[in-house]
């Protein structure tokens, strides 16, 4: 198999088990593409965790789950040195649960400041620095962290400078009643038989998909597409009265980057080997709606960074 027929697989089987919920599991496939990191937001129960483990149990890969919890310490997280005094060395460094490839951030806005600056440094610098040594994470690295939009109490949001580290903020909503009979279903049967195990797709096929796409065209009208697009939340008075008053600060250069990265992802899985704005609006909703900050006019008049971004694609023309 090709490492597209491969990554569609892998696709499939993922879906096979989490009903109702197409887009989502399509932009977690292009979070792994594009060597990124993925924030899941959604109500309790709409398969955030479920959707990280369908996608660990049909790769050829290792999944820590890390709940997060106010009294968690850095160290429960990047490990640490431990004394041994029969060994010559005297420490030796006992590795955490972020040294897998899949992480399961579960609940990440319930951790405190010192463990979310060190979960910073493992997706940003892919490498933690433990009692001054620096330990590398394994090629196929990736954190999928989840949070709850509702329950604020006993939490600690997330800093602009660490959402800004997520490739894409992408939000589960409730399935329709036709996809709701298919859960039911699906659950029960679950339950009655154990379902054939099947061989699980292998790393391999990740690494030679990111190549395949780093190669798929983004022509100069595309660039200038992702660029007006990042442009209007920098200076929204010059697109209009709404806008000025919505937005306060906007994207930086990373919003471009991941924008040019998903975008080709998007065409990759498509067939194409070149962007279209379809591409780009595909997932410019995800890539940007948590590096937007709103205004107080905006949060008063209940404007979200969706509607925000509904408006630019609305006012900025397609090159």
């Amino acid at each position: 198999m090709t490492a597209k027929e491969q990554i569609l697989e892998l696709k499939s089987r993922m879906a096979e088990s989490i009903i109702g919920q197409e887009d989502v599991i399509t932009k977690i496939i292009i979070g792994l593409l594009t060597d990124g990191n993925v924030l899941l937001e959604g109500l309790p129960g709409l398969a955030k965790t479920r959707a990280v483990k369908s996608l660990a149990k049909n790769l050829d890969c290792n999944l820590s789950r890390i709940q997060f919890t106010p009294d968690l310490l850095p160290s429960d997280i990047t490990g640490t040195e431990i004394y041994q005094p029969q060994d010559k060395e005297k420490f030796i460094f006992q590795p955490g649960p972020i040294f897998s490839n899949l992480i399961l951030a579960d609940e990440i806005n319930r951790a405190p400041a010192k463990v979310q600056a060190a979960l910073l440094e493992a997706m940003e610098e892919r490498q933690v620095s433990v009692a001054g040594t620096t330990h590398k994470m394994d090629p196929l690295f990736m954190v999928l962290a989840t949070q709850n939009p509702i329950e604020q109490e006993g939490t600690y949001p997330l800093p602009e400078a660490q959402l800004d580290r997520f490739i894409m903020k992408v939000l589960i909503s409730y399935p329709s009643n036709e996809d709701e009979i298919k859960i039911m279903r699906l659950v029960r049967s679950e339950s009655n038989t154990k379902p054939a195990a099947s061989k699980p797709i292998p790393q391999k096929s990740i690494f030679d998909a990111r190549k395949e796409i780093n190669n798929v065209q983004v022509k100069e009208p595309a660039e200038k597409y992702i660029a007006d697009l990042i442009g209007a939340t920098r200076y929204p008075e010059s697109f209009g009265k709404d806008l000025k008053r919505w937005v306060n600060y906007g994207a930086s250069p990373r919003g471009t980057i991941n924008i040019d990265k998903c975008s080709r992802a998007v065409a990759w899985l498509d067939g194409r080997d070149y962007v279209t704005p379809d591409d780009i609006r595909f997932i410019v909703h995800d890539v940007l709606r948590h590096r937007l900050i709103l205004s107080y006019e905006a949060n008063a008049e209940g404007k979200s960074a969706d509607v925000v971004i509904d408006e630019l694609l609305k006012v900025v023309a397609v090159a």
